[in-house]
């Protein structure tokens, strides 16, 4: 015969299992992959390098947590990294005048697709920014 607790301990280890079974991840887990997309729209308003550090610093104290916050975590400094590239070669472009179109094109890539990752991770679903390089494997 089972005591008061026990069948509702069951019942709950039960909902966990299928829980996961069902591909889906824990909350924090989600929660700490959209912090590393979004601490890059708070980096843009920083020091100018903060959308680079914001989202490795994030990534590097919680990557072994989880490992979506780790996948997360190196697609987010992966396209930072890709798009301070792309923001250098528009400063060097600009004397072509095709360097402000690229810088411009930057700027607003770098701010839509992290809200777009963020939404995607915060509901457990992977997200890869297109045309980025991996530096981080």
């Amino acid at each position: 015969m089972q005591g008061p607790g026990e069948s509702g301990r069951q019942a709950g280890e039960a909902m966990t299992e299928t829980t996961e079974a069902a591909g889906s991840l824990p909350q924090e887990a989600r929660k700490w992959a959209t912090i590393c997309h979004l601490s890059a729209l708070v980096g843009l308003m920083g020091n100018g390098v903060g959308f680079l550090l914001a989202p490795l610093i994030v990534w590097l104290i919680k990557r072994d947590d989880h490992p979506f916050i780790d996948a997360q975590g190196k697609d987010a400094v992966n396209f930072q990294l890709t798009m301070f590239l792309t923001l250098l070669l528009g400063i060097i472009l600009i004397p072509v005048v095709i360097g402000i179109v690229v810088m411009l094109v930057a700027a607003l890539v770098m701010t839509v697709l992290p809200i777009v990752a963020a939404v995607k991770s915060n509901k457990g679903e992977p997200y890869s920014y297109p045309l980025t390089i991996h530096f981080i494997k």
